[in-house]
């Protein structure tokens, strides 16, 4: 049993980072660095990544950013996310937890790395209203997408699965805006309303759209290639952000709520027991934020 629980969390830890039993490279070069960085101990950013509600919120919008066809495009044309899903995932892991929870200079470097790559990724895409239109991975208005889709996910996941939210919801937005301008994004939104409302108008647009591409993404990302550990427990939490989706985008998907026949599953109490595993497997603290608490001590911040 022992032996389980331990190949359980190094495919935990490899799915997520790349790598298992030791931490990635770059975690320990979180400790690094002169400043606090743009997010703190006690933060709404923290609250909100340090919780197993960011697996749900994951897989929720990878869904929702795939709606927009210039987004997809961009992924499904020069990612490489079917040949090598865990390594995207792994990198997009790293921006995220080093603009969480690293120096500024650490977190500016992260995402001027990810803007040098997204110069090479363009194209173009048929939109839900049927004109082609060409696309650059650093479009404003594909980074703006990105960004509020990322931003709503969390919190509707964190809501369901997380605990409070210091400064609330509104806190978590306009804290993270933060990793919205280190991308290129003008003047993100810094209330949850701003969020819905955007996305909400992007759908009324019509600009987003269901085709091939979205179909087959979608059922990538409903049966991943994963360890034959952690599938039993993936399908729970892909039920859950499938549940967690409002029904005009679960049509859009073509997905359905969980149900045998005409009853439906518990996706939700079911994916808490799932994340309490993973919680469990992966303990309380992870070590990007012990590395981030290490730099801070150094610094004499209150920890």
């Amino acid at each position: 049993m022992r032996n389980l629980f331990l190949d359980y969390r190094h495919e935990l830890q490899r799915t997520f980072t790349g790598t298992s039993g030791t931490p990635p490279d770059w975690v320990p070069r979180l400790a690094e660095g002169n400043d606090a960085g743009y997010h703190l101990p006690g933060s709404a950013v923290w609250a909100v990544h340090g919780s197993m509600s960011t697996i749900v919120a994951g897989i929720r919008v990878l869904l929702m950013q795939a709606l927009h066809p210039g987004a997809l495009a961009g992924v499904y044309e020069h990612s490489g996310f079917k040949e090598d899903p865990l390594g995207r995932l792994a990198t997009t892991i790293r921006w995220i937890f080093t603009v969480t929870y690293g120096s500024t200079e650490a977190a500016e470097e992260a995402s001027g790395r990810v803007r040098k790559i997204h110069k090479h990724v363009r194209g173009t895409y048929v939109d839900g209203n049927g004109a082609q239109r060409t696309y650059q991975a650093n479009d404003p208005e594909l980074l703006r997408w990105v960004h509020v889709t990322y931003a709503e996910s969390f919190l509707t996941a964190h809501r369901i699965f997380g605990g409070p939210i210091p400064g609330g919801p509104d806190a978590y937005v306009r804290q993270w805006a933060s990793a919205g301008r280190l991308m290129g994004v003008e003047y993100p939104p810094l209330t949850e309303a701003s969020v819905r409302r955007e996305i909400e108008e992007w759908r009324a647009s019509g600009v987003l759209r269901s085709d091939h591409r979205l179909a087959e993404t979608v059922a990538f990302i409903r049966r991943p290639p994963l360890s034959p550990l952690l599938r039993p427990g993936y399908r729970i939490l892909f039920a859950a952000a499938v549940e967690s989706l409002e029904p005009e985008y679960r049509e859009m998907l073509g997905l359905k709520t969980a149900r045998i026949g005409p009853v439906p599953l518990p996706a939700i109490p079911a994916a808490r027991v799932a994340l309490a595993m993973v919680h469990l497997a992966l303990g309380r603290r992870g070590p990007s934020e012990l590395a981030a608490r290490s730099r801070l001590e150094r610094l004499g911040w209150p920890n």
